[in-house]
């Protein structure tokens, strides 16, 4: 079976910069899609598997290590953009209120931003961050695509009977979304996620 076009891609993704604020980042110009999630929704496993690379996002035991926005580089015009992680920093609340105030710099102002991915737990979903990134998506008119991550962790039943409850919970909500189920572990959820990335940052699937 052939390499999907946006997983080949993705091999290539490499370390480009770290910046804390909105002016310490790459020139504003391409595209960017934004990785967002709970310190504990196995957002740093979930880019790691999506692009093909064991360490290319830090995976910590200590949860919300990850204080900076990380752009990582796949060509000349397209990067991905892990931000912060919240929820089991210990860090301070006013620490953490200037990181919110970073990242909403980010996510209202910067121009490349073409979409938003959100990693729930599949076991706890639509937590406190969730509903606000879901809420700033809505506003901003911004495509958003949820992984409910670490999938592996429930039977099969039980994880689409989650996915299915919490499409119901979403179903009215005002922000341009869709979700699936997704396995850093097993790979689950791989291909239809490198869909979703490849539509946005203008990679598709060709279609025999």
């Amino acid at each position: 079976m052939p390499m999907h076009p946006m997983e080949k891609r993705l091999h290539q993704a490499l370390f480009l910069q770290s910046a804390q604020r909105l002016d310490q980042c790459p020139p504003d110009e391409g595209l960017e899609v934004a990785f967002a999630g709970r310190s504990n929704a196995g957002k740093s496993s979930a880019i790691n598997r999506l692009t093909g690379q064991r360490s290319l996002a830090r995976t910590s035991k200590t949860p919300g290590r990850t204080q900076l926005l990380n752009f990582f580089q796949l060509d000349e015009e397209r990067r991905l953009v892990d931000l912060p992680g919240y929820g089991y920093a210990k860090v301070s609340k006013s620490k953490r209120n200037e990181w919110q105030e970073h990242l909403d710099h980010y996510l209202s102002e910067r121009q490349t931003l073409v979409g938003l991915v959100l990693m729930m737990d599949i076991r706890h979903p639509l937590k406190d961050f969730d509903l606000m990134m879901l809420e700033w998506s809505a506003q901003a008119n911004m495509p958003i695509h949820i992984l409910m991550t670490k999938a592996d962790k429930l039977k099969f039943g039980a994880a689409k009977s989650t996915l299915l409850q919490v499409q119901k919970q979403l179903k009215e909500h005002p922000a341009p979304l869709s979700l699936q189920l997704f396995s850093a572990t097993n790979g689950t959820g791989c291909d239809e996620a490198w869909d979703k990335l490849g539509e946005w940052l203008g990679i598709e699937r060709l279609t025999p």
